[in-house]
């Protein structure tokens, strides 16, 4: 038996301060508000309740991607999206993004991870201590949302490395009308959300539309989010990039806060 406390015994962050913090998100919007103004930037907590912990994995095989897949729009995307969620919502976020490994027992004091190229250079290789903590977090409350990768290919790179990880459990579709959608802004489904210097949105590989799929616990919570054929860190990376388009920062926004919000209320 694990000697590691659960998630909401841990001191970051704390249940009473995650549960503070949703209570003044939702009694302060409206799902129906516009996006007014989004990326200014404010003056953020040093110790929030909200911590962005990206994770840094290895990658199957290594071909000429220096710094690993993982490293994708860092820390830009990171940085930018903590301030959306400063600016859009009444959580208090900490300052600067985190980046910590799987096997790393700080991941236990945080409930949302990002992880983002999973499909790329083979996909993820983990170790038997990295796939251990991760069926031990996820299974004790955390929540890994999953960006970034694109096609069939890249999706059967993904599936071998998290099939090894949770073999007992499906990755199902989730439907447009699931919760998840409708956490904080209302969103009518999945969206494409772009890389840059595509502003016509073409599809990037052999798929031509956006689908969200996820693994469950035993309670049916979204423990795993996987956002397939879709960018939300380029949205956030390029906020103020005049190439960028806008109506594609703000759904990239507004999905990464529903799934936010998911996590810290499931």
């Amino acid at each position: 038996m694990s000697d590691k406390a659960p998630l909401d015994n841990r001191t970051k962050p704390s249940a009473l301060s995650l549960a503070a913090g949703v209570l003044m998100l939702l009694s302060g919007h409206s799902a129906a508000q516009p996006l007014i103004d989004p990326f200014v930037m404010d003056t953020q907590d040093v110790a929030g309740e909200f911590a962005f912990v990206r994770l840094q994995y290895d990658n199957f095989y290594n071909d000429g991607f220096r710094s690993g897949t993982w490293r994708t729009d860092f820390p830009s995307a990171d940085s930018n999206f903590l301030r959306g969620v400063s600016r859009l919502t009444n959580v208090r976020v900490m300052r600067e993004p985190i980046v910590l490994r799987f096997d790393d027992e700080e991941i236990f004091d945080y409930p949302f991870l990002y992880a983002l190229e999973m499909g790329r250079n083979g996909g993820p290789w983990f170790t038997p201590a990295e796939q251990e903590n991760m069926r031990e977090y996820l299974l004790r409350g955390g929540f890994l949302l999953i960006d970034d990768f694109w096609g069939t290919r890249q999706w059967d790179n993904f599936y071998r490395a998290f099939t090894e990880v949770f073999p007992d459990r499906q990755i199902i579709e989730l439907p447009p009308d699931h919760e998840v959608f409708r956490s904080y802004y209302d969103i009518d489904g999945p969206q494409m959300i772009p890389v840059i210097g595509n502003p016509e949105n073409y599809p990037e590989q052999d798929v031509d539309r956006a689908t969200n799929h996820a693994i469950l616990d035993d309670a049916g919570r979204v423990m795993v989010l996987i956002n397939w054929n879709s960018d939300m860190g380029d949205g956030w990376e390029h906020t103020y990039d005049p190439s960028y388009p806008t109506r594609y920062a703000n759904l990239a926004y507004q999905l990464g806060i529903n799934y936010l919000i998911y996590s810290l209320t499931h």
